[in-house]
């Protein structure tokens, strides 16, 4: 797939992973669906693949395991199996390198820096009809 395929509209915008891309690797997400105020990829894991340790200097970071387990190795040490569903967190300067187990792996990792916006969703317009 050479350009991501995008439905935008006024404030929105729709895709999906297979929209984004195909075959393993990253699939990009934060440029094609306009993010700004956080960074964010997918990555598809072929079958027991060890990706490479890495850190960063300022953004922490959020994995969710979409598909598959994958077991996160930390600068400590220490391995943690996750499956579907499960939620990982790490720090910026925390080295971590991840694994796919078994058949292979999809995860969606989000990063970001400087802060957490209080609650501030109100409510909006009555649609017509309603």
């Amino acid at each position: 797939m050479s350009e991501p395929d995008v439905t935008t509209g006024e404030g929105y915008s729709i895709s999906s992973l297979d929209r984004l891309g195909d075959g393993f690797g990253f699939r990009k997400i934060r440029t094609p669906m306009g993010l700004t105020a956080f960074g964010a990829n997918a990555v598809t894991l072929p079958p027991d693949y060890p990706t490479r340790n890495h850190f960063h200097e300022e953004q922490e970071e959020l994995y969710f395991v979409h598909r598959g387990t994958i077991e996160f190795t930390f600068g400590d040490g220490t391995t943690h199996r996750v499956e579907e569903g499960g939620l990982v967190w790490v720090a910026p300067h925390t080295v971590r390198q991840l694994r796919s187990v078994g058949e292979g792996a999809i995860y969606l990792c989000v990063g970001g820096k400087d802060g957490y916006v209080p609650r501030d969703g109100r409510p909006g317009p009555t649609p017509a009809g309603e």
